[in-house]
């Protein structure tokens, strides 16, 4: 699957753009129908310990799905996102095998 990723404001270096990589690749196991993934890194101003921000669109034939998580780490984030994203995209699943 093609990932792109994009930092605001900010350089990711290549160990991130890995990490994500190989987790949104699992993201095929619950949908094999993604097109191409976009994820978002972001720098929260205020002074909290958690201040990352992960944010994952996916998109599949005729949608798009986008998950958002605040953590402390930027993994983490994206963890998080993945991990919500697999439900999205099993419920999707689910929901087109009714259809049929």
């Amino acid at each position: 699957m093609k990932v792109n990723v994009h930092a605001v404001n900010f350089n990711v270096d290549r160990k991130l753009v890995g990490f994500v990589q190989a987790r949104l690749d699992k993201l095929e196991k619950y949908y094999d129908r993604v097109v191409y993934s976009d994820v978002f890194f972001k720098l929260d101003n205020s002074n909290d310990k958690v201040n990352k921000i992960a944010e994952i669109k996916v998109n599949v034939p005729g949608n798009e799905l986008i998950v958002k998580k605040q953590c402390k780490t930027f993994e983490e984030a994206v963890e998080l996102a993945a991990d919500s994203m697999e439900r999205l995209l099993v419920k999707r699943k689910q929901k087109i095998r009714a259809n049929t």
